[in-house]
């Protein structure tokens, strides 16, 4: 399939998703939101998608929702159509979070707004070292979505999360590194291999496992601690007789590298 706002490659088990509205800074409009909903669909449904890598193209990884095309709706179409661009947002981040294949984000320029809402719904969120990383959304007299009020208190703390999102603070990668945004910063000119080789050696890797592991940390807030134990012993019981726990056992018992097949 072809888009318009995205381009979408596969090779060698990985997807990689690349933001392409470099002219109007990535942000998003309404065929991006549905595009990049399309995308996460295939990436969920393939069994050949073992490994996911998002990226922008140009010097801005996302800035957010496009507030010239909002403008250009017109003040009665305006809610209806933030409406929908924000719902296949959150239908693509749902089932980017959903799906067992490892979502690793390569962060390459200023992640504003619902930019930066995605660039940290990654599994691995690699940064630029000229990444630069704002909520903004309450500068144009919005609210924040794209998911950013679940995770972004889980991953620094509700103190932190309300001072990014009242006062707009800007953070360098370094400091999204620090407080725990990102898991790490590359140079510019590295980003791309480095991220690359992640997503690589991901998709080379045991894939249901990694969608056990997701699937366990995206829940574990809304369960008790028994809860959590109970779903973690059925979950490990049925890693074990998948053909990947299957292989993964042998290899460790006769001492030598599993091969994984990402097979169900």
């Amino acid at each position: 399939m072809t888009y318009e706002t995205l381009r979408f490659e596969q090779s060698d088990g990985v997807a990689t998703i690349t933001l392409s509205r470099p002219d109007d800074a990535n942000a998003l409009d309404k065929t991006m939101a549905r595009e990049l909903m399309d995308a996460a669909f295939r990436c969920d449904e393939s069994q050949s998608v073992r490994s996911v890598l998002l990226t922008g193209t140009g010097s801005m990884f996302c800035a957010g929702g496009d507030l010239k095309y909002f403008q250009s709706v017109g003040t009665e179409n305006l809610g209806t159509t933030l409406k929908e661009v924000a719902t296949y947002l959150h239908v693509a981040i749902s089932h980017f979070q959903r799906m067992r294949a490892p979502l690793v984000i390569a962060v390459n320029g200023t992640a504003a707004g619902a930019g930066m809402s995605l660039a940290v719904t990654g599994d691995l969120v690699l940064a630029a070292e000229s990444a630069k990383f704002t909520m903004a959304y309450t500068a144009a007299g919005l609210s924040p979505d794209g998911s950013s009020s679940y995770f972004l208190p889980r991953l620094i703390g509700l103190r932190r999360t309300q001072e990014l999102m009242i006062t707009n603070r800007r953070l360098s990668a370094t400091e999204a590194l620090d407080w725990g945004l990102v898991t790490q910063v590359v140079g510019d000119d590295d980003l791309t291999q480095t991220a690359g080789d992640l997503a690589a050696r991901l998709a080379a890797g045991p894939t249901n496992s990694y969608g056990v592991v997701k699937s366990l940390l995206v829940d574990t807030y809304g369960n008790t601690l028994e809860s959590q134990m109970e779903i973690e012993g059925r979950r490990i019981a049925e890693s074990a007789v998948t053909p990947d726990g299957l292989e993964g056992v042998a290899a460790f018992t006769e001492k030598r590298k599993p091969a994984f097949t990402g097979a169900r």
